[in-house]
């Protein structure tokens, strides 16, 4: 009997552990559900945010392309409205305002046509003076050759005398008045030969100088404001 008893109680106890063991293994078992129930809320939670922010980011662009939408609308009324009035007023306009615009360009044309006259009648004015000073010019220039030409021939011992003085007076004067109305002597004489200028009547074979130089002028040239007037009558080397 004793034994029986002793079985018993050892049965009793042994029994009361295996239910305190398998306590303590449910107790673990939600304490480690608990946290991960916690990580599952947590990042549902934050899904959740992402999503409101990501609406709310749409919201605030769909916002800005309405107000953008409607600024472009106001400012395309406001420009029709603007050319409503142009023509509007146009259409309207006084009959003064016209007549004033009108004469105001009449006058305008009419001062452009003649100052385009003015300059042209100026520019054929300056040729014609051109083209008759050149005419006097070459007419007076054989007087002054004859002027060189007798003045060369007067001997040495006589060129003292008061008619002679006075010739040669009357010729740097002849030439004075010439350069001061822009008429200039050609220097002709050893330059090379230039068609424009020189006017080659001889041809001479001189070893001293070189090809088309010109050996010798015959007949002096003259230039009118940087134009010929006469060239100058000359003899080419080589």
């Amino acid at each position: 009997m004793d034994n029986t008893k002793e079985r018993e109680q050892n049965t009793a106890e042994e029994t009361s552990e295996v239910l305190k063991t398998e306590e303590a293994a449910e107790e673990n078992r939600e304490e480690t559900k608990a946290p991960e129930g916690a990580g599952t809320e947590t990042v549902a939670e934050e899904a959740e945010g992402e999503t409101a922010a990501e609406e709310a980011a749409a919201e605030t662009a769909a916002e800005e392309a309405a107000a953008e939408t409607a600024a472009e609308e106001a400012a395309e009324e406001e420009k029709e409205k603007e050319t409503a009035k142009e023509l509007f007023h146009h259409e309207k306009k006084d009959p003064k305002d016209e007549k004033i615009a009108e004469l105001t360009d009449r006058m305008q044309r009419t001062m452009a046509e003649f100052d385009n006259f003015r300059k042209r009648t100026e520019k054929e004015k300056a040729a014609m003076y051109e083209i008759g000073a050149k005419d006097i010019i070459e007419k007076i220039l054989p007087v002054l050759d004859n002027f060189e030409r007798g003045l060369t021939t007067v001997p040495e011992e006589e060129k003292e005398n008061p008619f002679v003085q006075g010739m040669d007076k009357i010729y740097k004067q002849f030439v004075k008045t010439l350069e001061d109305i822009g008429v200039k002597p050609m220097d002709a004489a050893g330059k090379p030969f230039d068609p424009n200028f020189h006017n080659a009547v001889m041809h001479v074979e001189d070893e001293e100088l070189g090809e088309n130089i010109v050996a010798e002028e015959l007949q002096k040239g003259y230039t009118y404001r940087d134009s010929v007037v006469r060239p100058a009558m000359v003899k080419v080397a080589n």
